[in-house]
């Protein structure tokens, strides 16, 4: 059986500045997590109507429809690389 952990791993907050930081920075992790799911649901909706032809949403910027796929796949760049940004935001 392991031994429990003598000291917590992180010591509570004794001063309200102290306190404050760390709220505000909770919250803009928060705020990261969410932007990043709103835009990914919103790119997963986009893929689902223009695989079933519903809608051809990057029709004004592409002509073909192997275009309106780079340009989609281009945009899942951008959701990736802002995920990843807001991940090493939080882990740091």
């Amino acid at each position: 059986m392991s031994e429990p952990d003598r000291e917590p791993t992180e010591t509570p907050t004794t001063s309200k500045a102290e306190a404050e930081a760390d709220g505000q920075r909770m919250a803009r992790n928060w705020l990261g997590i969410a932007v990043v799911s709103i835009l990914s649901l919103l790119l997963v909706a986009i893929a689902l109507l223009q695989l079933t032809g519903v809608v051809e949403f990057f029709a004004p910027i592409a002509e073909t429809e192997g275009q309106q796929w780079g340009a989609f796949f281009v945009l899942a760049l951008v959701v990736i690389i802002l995920g990843g940004w807001s991940w090493r935001a939080i882990v740091s």
